[in-house]
C-alpha cells in the first residue's frame, strides 16, 4: 500500500523543499518505489526536478483538496509519495489538504528560538486535524541548519521533545552544498539516507 509523507511547517524557507527531494533520493537508494507531489503554487520542486532531471516522478499539483485525489494521481505504483507543500500561512487550503492526505507527517526547521516559537501554529493545525478525522497522525520535527554539538540545537529538541512532540534524533547540518543544491542533480544525501531510515523504523513507510 502506498504510504503518504506530507512536509509541511508555518513558513517559508524552512528547508521544506530541500528535505522532500533529499529524502525521496534517500528512499530511492534504499530499493523503494518514490514519487513527489509539488503543492506549493510556486513550484520550486517542480522546477527543479525538470531542471536536473530527476528519474524520480514528479506532478504538480497545488490544489486545496488533495487528499480527495492523490489516488488518482499515481494509482498504486509507488511505495511512497511525499508531498512538498507552500507556507502554511501562505496557503492554509492547499496545506490542510495535503496535511489530510498525509501517513506521516515530517517538520523541518531550523533549530533557532523564532522557528520554535512558531511550532505552535503547526501543533495547532494538527491537532485540529486529528480532531476532525478522529485519528492521530504520526509527525516528527526534523532539524535542519543545525550546527555540530550546538547549544541551540540541544535546547531546540528539549524544547519540543518537552511539550510531548517527536524529534528526529538525525539532525542536517549547515552545509554550503545543500544551500547551493538546488536546480541541481543530488550525488550526495548529508546525512538524509539516516532521516530516511528513521521514518522508517516509525512506520512512515
Amino acid at each position: 500500500m502506498t504510504k503518504i509523507l506530507t512536509v509541511a511547517n508555518l513558513k517559508g524557507g524552512s528547508s521544506k523543499t530541500t528535505s522532500t527531494v533529499f529524502i525521496a533520493h534517500a528512499l530511492k537508494e534504499m530499493g523503494l518505489e518514490v514519487a513527489m507531489i509539488d503543492a506549493d503554487p510556486q513550484g520550486s520542486l517542480l522546477s527543479w526536478a525538470e531542471h536536473a532531471e530527476f528519474e524520480i516522478p514528479v506532478v504538480g499539483k497545488p490544489v486545496t483538496k488533495l487528499h480527495t485525489q492523490i489516488k488518482g494521481i499515481f494509482g498504486d505504483r509507488f511505495d511512497v509519495i511525499l508531498i512538498d507543500t507552500p507556507p502554511l500561512d501562505a496557503q492554509a487550503g492547499i496545506v490542510y489538504g495535503a496535511l489530510r492526505a498525509a501517513d506521516y507527517i515530517l517538520v523541518p526547521m531550523a533549530p533557532t528560538s523564532m522557528e520554535f516559537h512558531r511550532l505552535g501554529a503547526i501543533w495547532d493545525v494538527l491537532d485540529d486535524l486529528n480532531e476532525q478525522t478522529d485519528s492521530v497522525t504520526p509527525s516528527s520535527v526534523l532539524l535542519t541548519r543545525a550546527l555540530a554539538n550546538g547549544i541551540s540545537t540541544r535546547e531546540c529538541r528539549s524544547g519540543i521533545e518537552g511539550e510531548g512532540r517527536h524529534v528526529l534524533s538525525t539532525s542536517i547540518p549547515r552545509l554550503e552544498a545543500i544551500g547551493l543544491a538546488h536546480r541541481q542533480s543530488i550525488t550526495a544525501l548529508f546525512g538524509h539516507d539516516k532521516v530516511a531510515l528513521e521514518l522508517q523504523e516509525r512506520g512512515a513507510f
